[in-house]
């Protein structure tokens, strides 16, 4: 019996996933990665917890596997430090069955590469392209050898080549207005107790509490794309030290040994939704194939329950077929005589592209709200959200926290 054979081009969390996903269903993997090598700096990132339910399906506990913090409380602030809504994280856990955690991204990637075969993933690997032109897919990489396949996964992030590549007709990226500064900071000193997101006029400033001592800071402001401050520590400071506490305290440890450790990205999203999140025996996921603003902190967990159901829908691994090849005569719509392979992945485009797209443009909703710089815009904004009972606005959450579910066999998600 033949076992199937999947190339995944990118090792972000979303490729990680898919393979993990996909090895523990019984395929041969290979995850092809253009970094030299693993990530050791970045940022955290926030699991919800439709995606800990997604990733308890594959086996993988996050918290015990990156380490992970549950902050007391969680909610939106003023400048000034008045909270505008704040809810207790315990509640919340009942509310969804666990609370929210937050993790280091580079150690819940490292957490999901060691999971994998040894020689799965393979760094300084560029994919430049996929010749499906015979039925089965070849991927070519930069350094060789070419990688047949009976599945090309698309993890290759928010400038997807192989996106580009396939749908050559879509309008592809919306900066949204905004540009990101992320970063990691060590102060266990300050035993802040809550996750925050703090907002004032086109400018936002989030704190994160992880479980070493550290925390994940990042921040945004409404500047034209490719604005890039000479010194990101400075800037930083200039926008948000006189910010309520412990924003200037954080601040002061920004940078401290390496200026290269804070990060900035213009904040872009997918433009318009792709037609289809397959093509022939190609899947898209993640940013690759539904890139979203961050503010619902949804981007991440969106590319995990994409994976999860992704290789739940395909057939399992050690069931491919015997005739050598492997494949037989190919039918009209791509698909090939006894394989569940196309069909599958348009099950999971079925499955995928309604609601990625739908929480892909509540968060560009949510955004525009965020970044209103309009001083009598920005005074209402606030006074809704502080009208609103913190039972309401997590009622509205209930879609994304409690949306997680795998697909019955036809992609569609049973009621």
């Amino acid at each position: 019996m033949r076992r199937r054979h999947a190339v995944v081009a990118g090792a972000g969390i979303g490729g990680l996933t898919a393979a993990l996903a996909l090895h523990r269903r019984g395929w041969r993997v290979t995850v092809c990665e253009r970094a030299p090598e693993p990530p050791t700096t970045g940022a955290g990132i926030g699991l919800a917890p439709n995606a800990l339910r997604a990733l308890d399906t594959i086996g993988v506990d996050a918290a015990r596997a990156a380490g992970s913090a549950v902050p007391a409380t969680m909610g939106v602030r003023r400048s000034d430090g008045r909270w505008l809504t704040r809810a207790e994280t315990a509640y919340m856990a009942a509310r969804y069955g666990m609370p929210p955690i937050a993790v280091p991204r580079p150690a819940f990637t490292a957490a999901l590469a060691a999971a994998l075969p040894p020689g799965a993933l393979r760094y300084g690997a560029t994919v430049t392209g996929v010749d499906d032109a015979a039925g089965r897919p070849t991927v070519r990489t930069a350094e060789g050898p070419d990688l047949p396949a009976d599945l090309v996964v698309a993890a290759d992030g928010i400038h997807s080549p192989l996106r580009r590549a396939y749908f050559p007709g879509h309008p592809g990226l919306h900066y949204i207005g905004e540009t990101a500064w992320r970063t990691l900071v060590d102060a266990p000193d300050l035993a802040i107790p809550s996750m925050s997101e703090t907002w004032g006029r086109g400018q936002r400033f989030g704190v994160t509490p992880l479980a070493d001592g550290r925390y994940y800071l990042y921040a945004t402001a409404v500047v034209p794309a490719g604005t890039r401050p000479a010194d990101p520590r400075a800037e930083l400071s200039r926008r948000f030290g006189s910010w309520h506490d412990p924003i200037p305290a954080l601040l002061d440890r920004v940078g401290r040994f390496d200026p290269a450790d804070v990060l900035q990205n213009d904040l872009y999203d997918l433009a318009a939704p792709l037609p289809r999140l397959h093509h022939g025996r190609i899947a898209w996921l993640g940013d690759a194939a539904h890139a979203m603003a961050p503010n619902l902190g949804q981007g991440g967990c969106q590319a995990i329950e994409d994976a999860v159901v992704l290789a739940h829908l395909l057939p399992a691994g050690d069931s491919g077929d015997t005739t050598g090849s492997g494949h037989g005569a190919e039918s009209g719509d791509g698909a090939e005589s006894g394989d569940a392979v196309p069909a599958a992945l348009a099950a999971y485009t079925a499955a995928r592209r309604g609601r990625t797209d739908t929480v892909r443009r509540r968060a560009r909703r949510v955004g525009r709200l965020g970044a209103l710089r309009n001083p009598i815009a920005a005074t209402a904004r606030d006074l809704a959200v502080r009208a609103t009972p913190t039972r309401l606005a997590l009622r509205g959450m209930d879609d994304l926290f409690n949306g997680f579910r795998l697909p019955g066999p036809t992609g569609l998600t049973p009621g």
